[in-house]
């Protein structure tokens, strides 16, 4: 598993006809609020031509790429945060996912309604910014409580968590999201952790255009770049009517249609390539005979904790790794022959996985 995504968005945004044209698991979609009420969830590969490449070197009778898994859910409502709409399944299953894909209606067409009347991006992202401070305040405050009522032991701990729980419930009060919090203890980072507050999610802005703004912008896209500058944050232009005509396509017609357009690559394969930057996430892969395999961890990760990905056993017996590199195996064709010119490494546990590691483990168990 590459990584998990929620599609959030308000009714009527385009949440569900992006999330059928890249996963096309059939999710409904219709011109009315709330079509989507159980969150919906399909899982697509990785586009990594790498991992073909390799298979023609091995040979191999399994290929195994790397997957996201994307939610698809229920559209938010102003009240989310009281239960409004489906705002507690909605608030609920945002707590599950690694990033958030937050689609942007960003533009106008007379027969698809807005919840609000009208195409406002600026006002749609701190609608949604709001509900999801207001259920992080209800979670913080019950935090807060406890760590009160046990700092009156004289526990230094909790005296600590408390005055850290103050120091956010502030910081949200100032209508800040949590993920914008300076934190300087391990503690304290820790702590906001196991909260599983929603706006510490990493997010993305998705903006969902017509087809003739793909190439250029729109003063509504205009509107979410400089939401996303204030907050560093990452925006991606897409066309979920577009994405859907895609899907339809062979796959050998896609990239000539995409260049028709004058897009390089999908809106899929922009999520992806972003999602994966905005989680500082990189590829390994293990390859053999029997197998190539495509692995998704943190950069930064050792080798044990990569190890650990494929299986926990691996990372507890971790010996060392056997390291080639893309570009060299690619370049010389065969294991052998990158072994005859010295280029696989032996790397013991401080070795910090590089993105297109070929990888093997030696561990005892």
């Amino acid at each position: 598993m590459g990584f998990n995504c929620g599609i959030v968005g308000l009714p009527n945004v385009g949440k569900s006809t992006l999330f059928n044209a890249i996963t096309a698991a059939g999710a409904e979609a219709a011109n009315y609020p709330f079509c989507t009420i159980d969150p919906n969830v399909g899982v697509v590969v990785v586009p990594d031509s790498r991992v073909e490449e390799l298979a023609k070197i091995y040979l191999p009778p399994k290929i195994v790429p790397s997957t996201i898994e994307f939610v698809d859910i229920a559209g938010l409502v102003k009240g989310a945060s009281k239960g409004e709409g489906l705002g507690n399944q909605f608030l609920s299953h945002i707590r599950d996912v690694d990033a958030i894909a937050h689609v942007v209606r960003c533009f106008d067409d007379e027969n698809v309604v807005h919840v609000d009347g009208s195409v406002n991006p600026k006002r749609d992202i701190e609608l949604i910014e709001t509900e999801l401070i207001l259920k992080d305040l209800d979670t913080v405050e019950k935090k807060s409580t406890e760590a009160e009522k046990r700092a009156k032991t004289g526990d230094k701990k909790f005296k600590a968590e408390y005055e850290f729980c103050l120091h956010l419930r502030s910081h949200l009060f100032d209508g800040r999201l949590a993920r914008y919090l300076k934190i300087e203890s391990d503690d304290d980072r820790l702590s906001i952790r196991d909260m599983h507050l929603l706006t510490n999610k990493p997010v993305m802005y998705v903006c969902n255009v017509h087809e003739q703004d793909l190439v250029g912008s729109n003063r509504y896209i205009a509107q979410v770049r400089e939401v996303a500058k204030k907050e560093n944050a990452k925006v991606v232009v897409i066309s979920a009517a577009v994405e859907a005509e895609v899907a339809e396509l062979p796959a050998e017609e896609r990239v000539g249609f995409l260049e028709g357009l004058g897009l390089t690559e999908s809106g899929l394969q922009q999520v992806i390539r972003e999602g994966y930057d905005l989680l500082h996430l990189l590829t390994f892969f293990t390859a053999g005979p029997k197998e190539v395999h495509a692995w998704t961890v943190r950069k930064g990760a050792t080798a044990p904790e990569a190890a650990g990905v494929i299986h926990s056993d691996f990372e507890k017996g971790f010996i060392r790794a056997e390291i080639m590199k893309y570009d060299d195996l690619i370049r010389l064709k065969s294991e052998q022959a990158v072994k005859d010119k010295g280029a696989l490494y032996v790397e013991g546990r401080d070795y910090l996985i590089e993105d297109g590691d070929i990888v093997h483990f030696r561990f005892n168990v």
